[in-house]
C-alpha cells in the first residue's frame, strides 16, 4: 500500500459538484492499493499514520500526532499511486489492484482508522470522479510505502 499523508488546515472532496465530505485540522490521506497488499500491510499504515508526530507542540516544534491534537482525517483511494513511468511518458496501472482486492483493504484501513483515532474517518467514494480540496498545512507531505518502510 502506498499512501500521501498531507497536513491540512481543511480538505474537502466533492462529487458531482456537491461537497461528500469535509474535515478541518488533520490529514488528507490519498491510497493507493497493489495487488500484493494484504491485511498487515493495513495495520502498519494505519498505525503508522495515527502516531505519525507532524503537529506542532507548543514551542512549534512537530511532536504531536494526530491524536494528540484530536486531528480528524479524510482518506481518498487513489489508484494512480501505483503508476509506472519508467517506460514512455502514458503511466501505466498495472501495479494497481483491482476493485474486488482493493476495496475491501480500503475499508479495512479505514476502519483501522476509526479504531485507532475512536472517531469516524470522512471518506470519498471508491471509483468515482472526485474533485479534491484542501489548504495544507506548512506544507507537511508525506509519502509512505507499506512494502519501502523507511
Amino acid at each position: 500500500m502506498r499512501i500521501v499523508i498531507q497536513r491540512v488546515l481543511n480538505a474537502s472532496v466533492s462529487i458531482n459538484n456537491k461537497v461528500h465530505s469535509a474535515i478541518s485540522k488533520g490529514f488528507l490521506l490519498l491510497v493507493g492499493v497493489t495487488q500484493t497488499d494484504t491485511q498487515e500491510d493495513v495495520e502498519w499504515l494505519a498505525n503508522k499514520v495515527c502516531s505519525l508526530r507532524v503537529f506542532d507542540d507548543e514551542e512549534g516544534v512537530m511532536n504531536k500526532s494526530i491524536q494528540d491534537i484530536d486531528g480528524e482525517i479524510l482518506a481518498v483511494s487513489q489508484f494512480t499511486l501505483m503508476a509506472s513511468y519508467k517506460k514512455g511518458n502514458r503511466p501505466s496501472y498495472i501495479r494497481a489492484s483491482s476493485p474486488d482486492h482493493s476495496l475491501p483493504l480500503y475499508n479495512s484501513f479505514v476502519d483501522k482508522l476509526k479504531q485507532l483515532l475512536n472517531k469516524d474517518i470522512a471518506t470519498g467514494v471508491f471509483g468515482a470522479d472526485m474533485k479534491v480540496s484542501l489548504t495544507n498545512d506548512g506544507p507537511v507531505t508525506i509519502c509512505m510505502d507499506s512494502k519501502n518502510k523507511e
